[in-house]
């Protein structure tokens, strides 16, 4: 027989970081950094006779602006074996409970479940009530979290795993170490650092970013528990001048024996390539040299943030610099951030949401093409779905603001592009 649990907010958490289907977004520290952009939270626990905990699920709410009533979103759904039916219904059950407490007009799930094990209960939720809206794109603007992620492997020793990348993407990872780069993790008060590098980051890419009071409240709520740090990357002039003489001692040797060999074509084209090669080594030198008088110190080139819950890590959130991007630090640290979730109990690391193999003119090819390199697989989900309670609240904030809403950037676009024709 099942039945409500009453929990602490520790087992919560035990609970969901053991469980297969438990993710981030259901953990309490989650929920609680969440307070600053408008959303609370409730939580429910289902269990047996025994005690034992089968089923968990943090309910956020977000009031409807100049309204009474609220949005219910469970992300990632609930946090139980979702082949149990009979505890799927009892936990939907006691949810509804709570979210017409709380005037919710909706209830919005979206389950961390594969969509070649798990397809058959996208018909079992529209059995319960709910709505599904779709197999979306990865990078959809319709749903709240992506459906398409990108997740690698990490659960190997280091050779292993660099040897899990992409050819290409090993030697860059290999020569972004090589080159001066230092990857550590940051303490709190550099969160400056990295907001100031977002900034740079959503200028040349063209998004909204958050100001730092966001990224405060993240770091502060799961920081403590264990499940966020922040990584920068330094580019370290005196290292990196050390690692350019030297490659330049290197092809100073291989021009002395390439020129001892027979005169003929092969030879030509030898000479040329090192000279070549000498030359931009050379022209690299000197840049370092300014580099070093204006940042004795290094200087920070990128940062992001690293989530964790249980044997699941996340890249959350990077940034880079516009300057020394042939440095590669983006590389160091991705693959410094892997490792480090690895010995940490991480089994996999999950790159975020992707559009899976976009087509080359699309804004999302770029970053398709980064995240696939790294041993990764697409992780493609069942998607989100609505259990509706108020109808035509729904169909109000779910139809007729969005269309407001894209109606009004359409009519910006439109008089945007009339002054420039002025």
């Amino acid at each position: 027989m099942l039945k409500l649990l009453n929990i602490i907010n520790k087992e919560h958490n035990r609970f969901v970081e053991s469980h297969p289907n438990g993710d981030l977004l259901q953990l309490t520290d989650w929920a609680q950094s969440k307070r600053l952009t408008g959303w609370y939270s409730r939580r429910i626990a289902v269990g047996n006779e025994n005690g034992e905990i089968l089923g968990t699920a943090m309910l956020l709410f977000k009031k409807v602006p100049r309204a009474s009533s609220t949005l219910c979103y469970i992300s990632r759904g609930f946090v139980c074996d979702f082949n149990d039916r009979q505890l799927v219904e009892f936990m939907l059950g006691e949810a509804l409970k709570i979210a017409e407490d709380e005037n919710a007009y909706a209830i919005k799930i979206d389950p961390d479940l594969p969509l070649e094990e798990y397809r058959d209960t996208i018909e079992f939720l529209k059995t319960l009530g709910f709505r599904h809206r779709g197999l979306q794109d990865g990078m959809s603007k319709d749903n709240i979290q992506p459906r398409q992620t990108m997740v690698a492997d990490i659960d190997k020793d280091d050779k292993e795993l660099l040897q899990s990348f992409e050819r290409n993407n090993r030697t860059k990872v290999r020569n972004a170490a090589r080159r001066g780069t230092v990857v550590y993790r940051a303490e709190r008060d550099e969160l400056k650092t990295f907001v100031e590098l977002m900034k740079e980051t959503g200028e040349r890419d063209g998004f909204l970013t958050r100001d730092i009071t966001y990224f405060e409240s993240l770091y502060d709520h799961l920081n403590p528990n264990g499940h966020m740090e922040l990584f920068l990357v330094k580019l370290m002039p005196e290292d990196v001048s050390v690692s350019l003489q030297n490659d330049l001692l290197k092809v100073d040797k291989d021009i002395e024996k390439a020129a001892r060999k027979k005169d003929g074509s092969k030879k030509e084209n030898q000479l040329k390539d090192l000279e070549n090669r000498r030359e931009k080594l050379s022209k690299q030198l000197v840049e370092i040299e300014v580099i070093k008088q204006e940042h004795p110190d290094g200087v920070v080139l990128s940062g992001a943030l690293l989530a964790q819950s249980g044997h699941k890590s996340y890249y959350l959130y990077g940034a880079s610099s516009d300057s020394y991007r042939e440095y590669l630090p983006n590389h160091n640290m991705q693959f410094e951030m892997m490792k480090y979730a690895r010995d940490h109990g991480a089994k996999t690391y999950d790159f975020g949401g992707v559009s899976v193999s976009p087509p080359q003119e699309s804004p999302h090819f770029g970053l398709w093409q980064f995240k696939k390199v790294w041993g990764t697989e697409v992780s493609e989900k069942i998607g989100e779905f609505d259990y509706v309670i108020n109808k035509p609240l729904y169909t109000l904030a779910e139809v007729g603001v969005p269309m407001f809403q894209k109606g009004k950037v359409k009519l910006n676009k439109l008089l945007g592009n009339s002054k420039k024709r002025r």
